[in-house]
């Protein structure tokens, strides 16, 4: 029997075609700029810390992980993982069995949010119960997200991306705000009443000293002055002096 070639019209695909280089936020805008899905990369996996006192569960968990392309740190019980969640280096991600050995998986959550980072681990518990009152539990000892025991392959991969993207947010939104920070650190601000003398026009600060004005404002804002004569000083005082040395009249230089 031969094969014979399909010869059905192929459908086109119903989808605009993406636009390079579009993005959903406007540049310049407080949340910066996020590239249109169409002309994402592949998308960078971030290191997942398992924790599964079980063998077979904590071996099909690790495998799995690594075969969507996650660094995968293990662990067998909540002690190890408190302590690997602890370091500068942990793992931004994590899924906790919630009975262990030593702390279990609500305590390990409590915990980390007790870190006060400024970019959170997210936490998937990860467990046979699937009461309610579990679920309840379990999400208010800090954990972001709950998946049941045993796990659907897609879900708990879809549950990851969730939580990848929450963290690519929370990045963001980090970074902004320590821009914003030393943005602002640069900026100074003069505000309130200013002493000044009605003759000289110098300034007096808080300890008492008097200041020329552009010495006091350069130090307390982020102006410059450069300096000139304006119109009414070249007449009434430039004019005088020169021609008392008897310079030739020079027109001032704005006119």
């Amino acid at each position: 029997m031969t094969d014979t070639p399909d010869t059905r019209a192929e459908v086109p695909d119903p989808r605009p075609a993406a636009t390079t280089g579009r993005d959903h936020v406007t540049p310049n805008s407080i949340s910066g700029t996020v590239p249109d899905p169409a002309h994402r990369g592949p998308p960078e996996r971030v290191r997942v810390l398992i924790a599964e006192d079980e063998v077979v569960s904590r071996t099909v968990l690790d495998r799995t992980l690594r075969s969507w392309g996650h660094e995968v740190v293990v662990t067998q019980n909540g002690t190890e993982a408190w302590t690997a969640l602890q370091a500068e280096d942990a793992p931004r991600l994590a899924i906790l069995d919630w009975m262990m050995p030593g702390l279990e998986g609500p305590e390990v959550c409590r915990r980390v949010r007790a870190l006060a980072r400024p970019v959170p681990t997210y936490i998937i518990l990860l467990t046979a119960r699937t009461q309610p009152t579990d679920v309840a539990a379990g999400l208010d000892s800090g954990a972001d997200d709950y998946v049941t025991k045993p796990f659907n392959r897609l879900e708990l991969q879809s549950r990851l991306r969730v939580g990848e993207r929450v963290l690519a947010l929370q990045q963001g939104l980090t970074d902004r705000v320590k821009e914003l920070e030393a943005a602002l650190g640069q900026v100074k601000e003069l505000s309130g009443l200013l002493p000044i003398c009605s003759y000289c026009k110098a300034v007096r600060d808080d300890q008492n000293y008097w200041h020329r004005v552009e010495t006091y404002i350069t130090a307390h804002s982020a102006a410059r002055f450069s300096h000139g004569i304006c119109p009414g000083c070249w007449k009434a005082v430039v004019e005088p002096e020169m021609a008392a040395f008897g310079c030739a009249a020079v027109i001032h230089p704005d006119g």
